[in-house]
């Protein structure tokens, strides 16, 4: 019987949970991917920002000449309540991190190093919370529900980076 709970941080989580609510939400697996890795890349830049871990970047809050063809390129997605930029590729829609297209492999090699052998279940535990809403409630309720099941940590700066226990049990019980 495998251990029901995953010792990791909570950025992987965040990815692998805004991928799954992804695709419950109608995209495919590779641009879920990408939508979470760009999902929590924001969140990790804001809260950092707001510990005073990262400086803001003044050059990104000056206006700056738009090039409105790559602009026109560009649209939001909204995932989990977030609006994640998007590029439309040859391959189909992916989130854009910097003006560039998310590659969906280096996101899936990275969820694979952090969950290890555990991430089928843990994909499979947020695959039956996901499947238990409605897309439309999901999509309201998903960043909530991240909030009852992500990996407890120290609150401020101690908990920057530090790994918790995600308890897929848990995760379980809150499927309706």
């Amino acid at each position: 019987m495998p251990m029901k709970k995953i010792k990791i941080n909570r950025a992987p989580v965040l990815t692998l949970w805004a991928a799954v609510v992804a695709r419950r939400l109608g995209y495919d697996a590779q641009e879920a991917l990408t939508l979470g890795k760009v999902l929590a890349g924001l969140n990790a830049q804001s809260k950092g920002r707001r510990l005073g871990i990262f400086e803001e970047n003044k050059e990104k809050t000056k206006p700056k000449e738009i090039d409105e063809e790559k602009a026109s390129d560009i649209r939001p997605v909204m995932i989990m309540g977030r609006a994640i930029p998007a590029l439309k590729t040859a391959d189909g829609w992916r989130a854009a991190a910097n003006g560039k297209a998310v590659d969906p492999e280096s996101v899936q090699k990275y969820l694979e190093q952090k969950f290890g052998e555990r991430l089928s279940d843990a994909q499979e535990a947020l695959e039956t919370l996901a499947r238990s809403y409605t897309p439309k409630q999901l999509e309201a309720e998903a960043y909530s529900l991240y909030e009852k099941f992500r990996p407890k940590i120290p609150e401020g700066k101690k908990g920057w980076g530090i790994k918790g226990d995600l308890d897929l049990d848990f995760i379980r019980s809150l499927a309706r």
